[in-house]
């Protein structure tokens, strides 16, 4: 008896795989305070973590089942991802934050207006929030992809390209605009004011939506409470999330971030079929989609 409860204990032992971002500023302090695991502990589920450069990769990860969640990703990334075939749902986001992202350059740059970009080389990560940010930035000065040379990097590459003067312009999110601002010299040649919204999404696979809706509950409760927290107080914890970056860097960009956690409507989806169809119009996804037709979790009432 005692043997056959012990196999029916380790067959309900569910192990929860969670993809983030160094960017993923509410799961990470989930993370490292311990409260979802906690939590998650008194309904049989275990966590393993995975961390990621950026959000494309993450989503394709969550797309062959590598992970079962991603931490909140830029929402040009589930476009992206819409486009290649991928079965996720929606659960929660981050309500807008358009100055979270800016087009950077060296301040000594004789780069002064978006009319400026043409003809230069500008670093962007793939399918991030960026580089709907530069798009939207081009077409504002009547320029398009055609105009400049685009660098795909990722944050790490596309800091050392913009340091050692490799590209003439860098579009990216925080916590690396504050940081480079503060350390490498930079200047905002644009913020995404009047641009692009910016939302932040988290996700998971459709299956895991389907088997597990308690689990993303639970989650979901913790992230509106972290959200709460980090809003409420000095970012003492970020520092060390974010490469040591010093208190007034952490400050700037966390005021950059509205980490309201709110449900996922379809109203709000309208901003994701502007996005797949600037992409779509920029070549730069295979074909168009309706970035509605997605499945969308809804938190019980409380």
């Amino acid at each position: 008896m005692l043997g056959i409860g012990a196999q029916a204990a380790a067959r309900a032992e569910v192990t929860l795989r969670i993809g983030y971002q160094k960017s993923s500023t509410l799961m990470s302090l989930l993370k490292l305070q311990g409260t979802l695991e906690q939590r998650l502990a008194q309904q049989g589920v275990k966590i393993s973590w995975y961390e990621f450069s950026s959000g494309l990769p993450l989503l394709e990860a969550l797309n062959i089942c590598h992970v079962d969640i991603s931490a909140d990703v830029a929402d040009t990334v589930p476009v992206f991802a819409q486009a290649a075939g991928a079965d996720l749902t929606y659960f929660a986001r981050e309500e807008p934050s358009p100055n979270a992202q800016a087009i950077l350059v060296a301040r000594d740059s004789p780069l002064k207006t978006l009319a400026d970009l043409k003809g230069k080389r500008i670093a962007v990560t793939k399918a991030a929030g960026s580089h709907y940010l530069l798009i939207a930035a081009l077409e504002k000065a009547q320029l398009t992809f055609k105009d400049i040379t685009p660098a795909y990097l990722t944050p790490a590459d596309g800091l050392a390209a913009f340091q050692t003067g490799k590209v003439d312009a860098w579009v990216t999110w925080e916590p690396f605009v504050s940081s480079a601002e503060r350390r490498q010299n930079a200047r905002v040649l644009a913020g995404g004011q009047g641009l692009v919204s910016y939302q932040r999404y988290y996700l998971s696979s459709s299956a895991f939506a389907k088997q597990h809706p308690e689990v993303l509950a639970l989650i979901y409760r913790q992230l509106t409470q972290s959200g709460a927290w980090v809003t409420a107080h000095p970012a003492q914890l970020l520092g060390p999330l974010w490469g040591n970056l010093d208190a007034a860097t952490v400050e700037q960009a966390n005021a950059h971030r509205s980490y309201r956690v709110v449900p996922v409507t379809r109203d709000s989806l309208a901003e994701q079929q502007r996005i797949a169809d600037a992409f779509t119009q920029a070549w730069l996804l295979p074909k168009r989609i309706d970035a509605q037709a997605v499945s969308v979790w809804q938190p019980p009432a409380s």
